[in-house]
């Protein structure tokens, strides 16, 4: 009857993928880059090597980047697996980008920052699963460039490859009988990093050719590596992200509170990211703010900057969640890494830069917004780069990249680079 239900009356549904697939998180994948907790079928450099052939082979190369977490998920070392194969790069879940946000930004965005990895990149293409925005295209560029080659669908663990792959199959299902066929066989879909344990054929094209669904690479620098499996949900954002601003006037309930940022604006303060972000602001302007993009399900607290260990060490677990209390009992790791993070501030109309935290969402840092309320009476400013410091658990990475212009406030400021010839001829170009 299970299988019945599940139209899966040709195979068997293993015990593992019957949990998965009704949404319980089975830890399979432990040690470089996998999570703790619970029993684990292969490590995550097992899944690696599992790909170590493409770089030898003759091969299509379909890249999924996750556009909320593009930094973490990009997979850096791409050319170990890949070699001199071309790419495809799909950017996957943008339906999430702020609402107004104005996609010829984002694609001009996304080439500057793939240009920058000097990669073998055919095409960039914008996507979501959800609603099949994209998929055509990325269908047409695949029956363009495969020539008899295999495609391989790569990506960093819960990227989105079975969600985009049967976004694909069911694309490519409406001209073709192999690929509505293989329907039948779409993988599936899960938080929990390390469904797919093995590259898996499916057979897709008439005349021949197949994609094969590949393990999810692994990376110890995601915040995935280092929560429990099941605060794992709490990492995926499910709808439409808005940002956060800090200051904010809901957050500050305290008059006296309120009296100190309306003065001095963050500095001095500690912001909270759930319990897996800290940011300490030591030199900004009165009028900076910061603005949150990532999963609604982590909440923001400030404190002053004097109060921020206590607040922490009381309430992570508890206020500041993930990782709930029962984590925090199993020897939670904590915030024992820190990066300084000196910005330069060089424009008034825009944000300086993003402060990305892999696996997570980034904080969008603006020098000077007018919107601020603040007092005449504190005219001290910086005299150099502006100060973050920012506190995330061992290992996970932050980066600082290039502000991403997204909602409508986004299209007002980015500005077009200026190409010469020879740029212009070897950009790939980007579809939505």
């Amino acid at each position: 009857m299970e299988k019945k239900k599940h139209h899966q009356l040709r195979r068997i549904l293993c015990g593992r993928c019957h949990l998965l697939s009704h949404g319980r998180m089975i830890t399979a994948v432990g040690g470089h880059g996998g999570y703790s907790g619970g029993k684990q079928f292969v490590t995550a450099e097992e899944l690696r090597e599992k790909l170590s052939h493409l770089r030898h082979d003759k091969a299509l190369i379909v890249k999924l980047v996750d556009i909320v977490d593009f930094n973490g998920s990009f997979l850096a070392r791409i050319r170990d697996l890949a070699g001199s194969n071309p790419i495809i790069l799909v950017v996957t879940k943008v339906d999430l980008l702020p609402k107004g946000t104005d996609f010829n930004c984002i694609g001009e965005w996304i080439v500057e920052a793939t240009m920058r990895k000097k990669l073998n990149v055919l095409s960039i293409h914008l996507t979501s699963s959800k609603s099949l925005v994209g998929i055509a295209g990325v269908v047409s560029e695949i029956q363009k460039e495969k020539k008899g080659r295999d495609v391989y669908i790569l990506g960093s663990a819960n990227v989105g490859k079975s969600a985009f792959i049967n976004a694909l199959l069911k694309f490519l299902s409406y001209k073709d009988p192999v690929a509505a066929a293989a329907q039948k066989y779409k993988p599936i879909q899960s938080a929990v990093p390390g469904t797919t344990l093995g590259p898996i054929p499916i057979d897709a094209f008439m005349g021949g050719g197949k994609i094969f669904d590949t393990p999810g690479v692994h990376l110890h620098h995601r915040q995935a590596a280092v929560v429990h499996s099941e605060d794992l949900p709490a990492l995926a954002p499910q709808s439409r992200l808005r940002g956060q601003p800090f200051p904010n006037s809901r957050v500050l309930l305290d008059e006296q509170l309120a009296d100190r940022v309306r003065s001095t604006g963050l500095r001095g303060f500690s912001i909270f990211w759930g319990g897996l972000v800290r940011i300490d602001v030591l030199k900004v302007y009165p009028e900076t703010c910061l603005t949150f993009y990532g999963p609604k399900a982590l909440p923001i607290h400030m404190v002053p900057l004097e109060e921020a260990d206590d607040f922490y060490l009381n309430n992570v677990g508890v206020l500041l969640t993930p990782p709930t209390t029962k984590h925090v009992r199993e020897n939670w790791i904590g915030l024992e890494q820190k990066r300084d993070v000196h910005i330069k501030v060089q424009e008034s109309e825009r944000p300086a830069c993003d402060v990305a935290i892999s696996g997570l969402g980034w904080i969008s840092v603006e020098p000077y917004n007018k919107s601020l309320e603040t007092t005449e009476a504190d005219t001290e400013v910086p005299n150099e780069d502006l100060l973050l410091v920012v506190h995330v658990p061992k290992p996970v990475e932050i980066f600082v990249r290039p502000p991403m212009p997204v909602s409508k406030a986004g299209s007002e400021w980015y500005q077009y680079r200026e190409l010469t010839e020879k740029e212009a001829e070897v950009r790939p170009r980007w579809y939505f």
